[in-house]
Formats: structure tokens, C-alpha cells, sequence
């Protein structure tokens, strides 16, 4: 089978409407955006904030420019994954595109679990206004006293109470739920003991985020940020009762649901990082032939030329991974898809957090601080390396399918 990364002319003239809206009305507003954080309670969207947000969100829905993520689905626009790449990519050169759109993270991953997986009651109650942008949720895996690295650990306590599941334990880097619009998590749980095997112990279970017994003990920082009003928070559950029917396709299906929900996600961030990558060597670019030191522009100094040449090398490089990965989950084997989106997951953000640092090292102080947004996606960008498996991971996953073309033992 040819492999092939065209588009369709009739989503390639998508493309540049999307193109357009985050260049000219999204990226112009999100340094107001930004500044009106911590005005107030940070938790809370202030009044400026939600007429950008959700106004910006507005016209989008209005023109039709929504939920491209619903890949293959009557939902959506009917992309293939390797077209919702290109798409991913421009939403990604703002912190906002992703929402304005209605493709944000952990949303989308969420609503792929309800549309695959969920109960006829769990799509109108939750996926419905999830696809129509109405409210927000939260993916609930990690945890503060295991190595979730290894899901196989996983060990919050689900147990049954005749027609309720009773949860027990602390789950953190909890994406979204700081925001107050979140109203549901999708909660990865422990429902099985020792003596099954080890991926059928695990449990998806969906809890309303407003269920009693549920705390927020405090949001988690990122080299001192704590991405207000989004958040990643740190959970505790002290017997949480939901109905028996919250279990997600049953006990012992949760690796099950969680492969068919990370394949996407994970590609969806590389594809926004890519996009991130895009835009700091643009700024590098144009700060470098603004400036001027020892009378010559800054392009013009040290090793320079040479730093934004291998920018744009890697980041080509780093797309051309990225279009293969999603070309491979495009044909609908899983397995063989697998170690395209390790080797991605791995080279995309690895790739972005370089050019967003020589694109700091061209802003000097201004590049560390508030005046750009190169601080922040420099922090977010380092996160991707450990969000949805670190690095170390899916290196290993890599090695393991290299090695197997040498040996018929496993490794």
C-alpha cells in the first residue's frame, strides 16, 4: 500500500480557514487572555476571559470550524488522522487554538472513550455537551504513591457495595480539573486482586466531579506554574460512591479502553507540539533580524545561521515521524501503529523544547519572562515529555520492537 500525506483539496481549504482564525483573531488575544490570570480567584474565568474564550469559541462553532478531531466518525469532518495532523499543528501555535475549536486535551480523549465505550445514558449526560463545548472533564490515572509509568500499578481501591462502586485513594496531575466548568472524570481504578492477571486488575470508571467524598487537596506546579484555570490537581477520594452502571464496559477492561484511548491523544500532542515548534522559530527568526549587538543582527552573530537552519531540519524531520505515525493508525492495525507513535511521542516534544530554548536564548532575559510566551510553552512543552508515558517508556517499547527482528525470545 502506497503511504501517502495529501490531503484532500476540500480539507486543505478547512486547513487555511482554521489557518487564518488562529493567525488573525486567536493569537491576537491571548496575551490579554494571559494577563487576566490571577485576577481574582485564579480558578475562576474572569469576565474578560470568557468573552474571548467563548466568544472565540462561538464563531468557530458558528462557521463550522469544530470538533475536527472526530476522525472517521458522521460526528466530525471525516479527516484521516494523517489530515487532522496539519490541522493539530496550527491549533497548536496558540494556547488557545486548541479549545477555540473544540479539540482540546484531555476532552477529546474523553469523549473518543464515551463514543466508543460509554452507555446510551453516559452519551447524552456527558458526551453531548462535551462535543457541543458546554462543559469540560478530566482523565484520572496517575498517582502520587506508585510508579504510573507502569499502569499495571495503578491501585486507587474500586469496590463493590451492592448497585455502587465505593473509591478509595489519591490520583494527581489530574489535566482540567482545576477548571470550573469541569463536570465529570473519567476515573482509571484497581478492581481486581493479585490473583488475575495483571492487565485485567485495572477498571475505567466515570464519576461525576461534583460526587461527595471528593477533595482537591491543591493544584500541581510545573517549575512553579500552576496553569490557571486549567490545572493539574492532586485528588483525594474518601468513599466515593457511584452506580454499579459508571463501570465502563465492565471489571478488568481498563488497559483495554485506555489503549483505544491514548493512541490519539498522545499523537494529537505531537502534532500540537510541532505546531509550538513552528511558531518559536518564527519568533527566533524575527527577533533575530530586529535586534542588534556589536554592531551586526543577531542572525548575523556566533552560530546563529546555524541554530535556525537545524531548527528547521528537525522540526521537517519531526513532522514528516509525526505524519508517518498517524499514516500507520490510519490503516487500522493497532499494533503495527504502536511503535510509530512511541518513536513520535518521543522526537516531538523532544524536538519542540529545543527550538522553544534557542528561541529563548534569542530573547535573552525577555525570553524567560512574562513578556513572551516562550516561558510558558517552554514549561509545557517539557511536561509532554512525561505526560501519557515519559520518554524512558516508550524508548523502551521502540527497542523491544527493534530488537524482536534479531530474536525470537522476548525482550
Amino acid at each position: 500500500m502506497d503511504m501517502t500525506f495529501a490531503m484532500r483539496e476540500e480539507n486543505r481549504k478547512l486547513l487555511q480557514r482554521v489557518a487564518d482564525m488562529v493567525r488573525n483573531e486567536i493569537m491576537p488575544l491571548e496575551e490579554e487572555y494571559q494577563t487576566e490570570i490571577g485576577k481574582g480567584d485564579r480558578w475562576q474565568y474572569t469576565e474578560r476571559q470568557a468573552e474571548i474564550l467563548e466568544g472565540l469559541k462561538a464563531k468557530a462553532k458558528a462557521e463550522g470550524l469544530w470538533n475536527f478531531w472526530l476522525t472517521d466518525s458522521d460526528k466530525g469532518f471525516g479527516l484521516t488522522t494523517v489530515e487532522y495532523a496539519y490541522f493539530a499543528e496550527e491549533m497548536g501555535k496558540t494556547p488557545l487554538g486548541a479549545e477555540v475549536f473544540n479539540c482540546s486535551a484531555p476532552d477529546t480523549g474523553n469523549m473518543e472513550v464515551f463514543e466508543r465505550y460509554g452507555t446510551e445514558k453516559m452519551k447524552e449526560q456527558w458526551l453531548k455537551p462535551l462535543l457541543e463545548g458546554e462543559i469540560r472533564s478530566a482523565y484520572l490515572m496517575t498517582e502520587p504513591d506508585v510508579a504510573s509509568s507502569d499502569a499495571t500499578n495503578i491501585s486507587m481501591s474500586c469496590v463493590r457495595d451492592g448497585d455502587e462502586y465505593v473509591l478509595n485513594g489519591e490520583k494527581w496531575w489530574s489535566s482540567g480539573a482545576g477548571d470550573p466548568r469541569c463536570k465529570v472524570y473519567i476515573v482509571m481504578v484497581k478492581t481486581g486482586g493479585d490473583d488475575l492477571p495483571k492487565h485485567k486488575r485495572q477498571s475505567m470508571i466515570v464519576v461525576p466531579a461534583d460526587t461527595p467524598g471528593i477533595e482537591i487537596l491543591r493544584p500541581m506546579e510545573v517549575y512553579g506554574h500552576d496553569d490557571a484555570p486549567h490545572g493539574h490537581m492532586h485528588i483525594r477520594f474518601t468513599n466515593v460512591r457511584v452506580p454499579v452502571e459508571n463501570i465502563l464496559m465492565g471489571e478488568g477492561r481498563g488497559f483495554e479502553i485506555a489503549q483505544g484511548r491514548l493512541g490519539p491523544g498522545r499523537i494529537h500532542h505531537c502534532m500540537r507540539a510541532i505546531g509550538q515548534a513552528e511558531i518559536a522559530l518564527e519568533r527566533m527568526c524575527k527577533r533575530s533580524l530586529e535586534r542588534e549587538a556589536f554592531g551586526k543582527k543577531l542572525a548575523q552573530l556566533g552560530a546563529n545561521y546555524d541554530i535556525i537552519a537545524e531548527c528547521r531540519m528537525e522540526i521537517e524531520m519531526a513532522r514528516l515521524l509525526c505524519l508517518k505515525a498517524a499514516w500507520y493508525m490510519d490503516q487500522g492495525d493497532a499494533r503495527a501503529a504502536a511503535p510509530w507513535i512511541s518513536q513520535i511521542k518521543v522526537v516531538a516534544p523532544r524536538v519542540a523544547l529545543k527550538v522553544i530554548d534557542e528561541a529563548v536564548q534569542m530573547f535573552g532575559g525577555a525570553g524567560v519572562s512574562q513578556d513572551t510566551p516562550l516561558a510558558i510553552a517552554w514549561t509545557h512543552v517539557r511536561t509532554l515529555r512525561l505526560a501519557d508515558g515519559p520518554d524512558a517508556v516508550h524508548r523502551r517499547q521502540v527497542a523491544r520492537t527493534e530488537l524482536k527482528k534479531y530474536t525470537q525470545e522476548k525482550v
